[in-house]
């Protein structure tokens, strides 16, 4: 008897807070309307996507010094959107992200409580922690923890919304290094008993935190080899926290271009390309590699003749791409030196080379076999698509490649019944986890 395919776990991101979009295409739509959200959330839902995911942004971002030229304004509340959603959706899972850093346990506990309520038992939560202070100063405790501090604060505010998920009805008292609560909790445990919780953080101790509390995580795309790796570091953790590998799914963030044919859609992957890294946008970037003041260089003239700066990340503190870069800035440099010296490339030349590369480019047989390879091999269990275009731009893939991993038995046809941790095949979330948990 043959061994049944490994079956593909998709979820749909709603870009907005990076360069990703391409907003200036003409078939680019609102980042504002819901009709957008509706929109790609529904494609999603036909396409047997497990999630629709929505990331955050408290407030515009920092660089250099000064709030970031290029950022997207006008983002709403993910929460309020998601409500939206579960009344013109069914099925697919509702994804929001929410920082532990700056919300407060009760506020988070309440919202996503009320949500899994709202949808049938289909929320899920991102759970991140915050990394910059433009954010931290819209909230009463200013700046942003310690890196060690943030992680003391999310297992402390999940452990207590873990208990008010599970005991329902009636009072609560918490004393913790970072929460320290005693109130009344109003609302029924949900649907789900506890939401599916997605982690995003790479780290050792976010690779931790999620072997012992995540139900996906959420990473980067690479290579059969290094999805391995990954996947068999962070499941490799589950044993020591009574978990199996099947109660962890590693979803990678990947984008995509599709073609009629590879060629066709390797001529598209550059167009889009150019458009994701403006002149201003490879200048971002390069200051985020050299850690210092570029904006006298031209982007389309030659890489700077001046050397990056080690040590105290200045030019964008909190930065993630910046922090990437700690402790290899000379390295990664000469890399790109020789790169633009072996093409004739400028600076923006590099920097949509190196910056910014789709996780999947080809015809949607092409990129149906890649995806399923990945997913077969154990490199990950799916991926969170990132289209570059809102709100159509999962449109394609929905009638080109969803179909194709259908007929190869790699992606449902119909749904399972149940709530979203259910149908993700994670074990049941019982009241006395969250009791324990507490």
């Amino acid at each position: 008897m043959s061994t049944p395919r490994k079956q593909v776990r998709l979820a749909a991101h709603f870009p907005g807070v990076n360069n990703t979009t391409v907003w200036g295409d003409p078939a680019a739509g609102s980042h504002m309307d819901l009709a957008s959200f509706a929109h790609l959330a529904r494609t999603a839902e036909r396409a047997m996507f497990d999630l629709f995911f929505l990331a955050e942004g408290l407030s515009l971002r920092e660089h250099a010094g000064h709030l970031h030229d290029l950022d997207v304004v006008g983002r709403p509340d993910a929460m309020t959107i998601l409500a939206a959603l579960s009344a013109v959706t069914e099925h697919i899972g509702l994804a929001a992200t929410l920082t532990t850093t700056y919300h407060e346990p009760l506020e988070v506990a309440r919202q996503l409580a009320t949500l899994d309520h709202l949808s049938d038992g289909r929320a899920a939560w991102n759970l991140v922690t915050s990394t910059d202070a433009v954010s931290g100063a819209n909230f009463r405790r200013g700046a942003y923890l310690p890196y060690d501090g943030r992680y003391d604060r999310a297992q402390e505010l999940l452990a207590l919304a873990d208990r008010l998920w599970a005991q329902g009805p009636g009072p609560f008292d918490t004393t913790g290094r970072q929460v320290t609560l005693r109130g009344e909790w109003d609302l029924d445990t949900p649907p789900q008993g506890r939401p599916v919780i997605l982690q995003a953080g790479d780290s050792d101790a976010g690779r931790e935190f999620a072997a012992a509390q995540a139900d996906a995580v959420f990473t980067r795309a690479g290579t059969i080899p290094e999805g391995q790796a990954f996947v068999t570091d962070v499941k490799g953790r589950l044993a020591r926290y009574g978990r199996r590998p099947e109660d962890l799914l590693i979803l990678p963030g990947a984008t995509y271009v599709l073609g009629d044919t590879d060629e066709d859609a390797r001529e598209q992957a550059a167009h889009v390309r150019r458009q994701q890294v403006s002149g201003p946008t490879a200048i971002v970037f390069a200051e985020q590699l050299w850690n210092r003041d570029l904006s006298a260089y031209d982007p389309d003239g030659p890489l700077p003749d001046v050397d990056p700066v080690e040590g105290e990340i200045t030019i964008a503190p909190g930065s993630i791409p910046a922090r990437a870069f700690s402790g290899k800035r000379h390295e990664t440099v000469e890399q790109l030196r020789a790169l633009a010296a072996k093409d004739g490339l400028s600076l923006r030349d590099v920097m949509v080379e190196t910056r910014a590369r789709h996780s999947f480019v080809g015809s949607p047989q092409t990129v149906a076999d890649e995806i399923d390879a990945q997913v077969q091999a154990d490199a990950c269990d799916g991926f969170i698509l990132v289209p570059h275009l809102t709100p159509g731009g999962l449109d394609e893939f929905a009638d080109r490649v969803v179909p194709l991993l259908q007929e190869r038995g790699s992606l449902r046809t119909e749904r399972e019944p149940g709530t979203l941790r259910e149908r993700l095949g994670l074990p049941r979330w019982t009241p006395e986890q969250g009791a324990a948990g507490a």
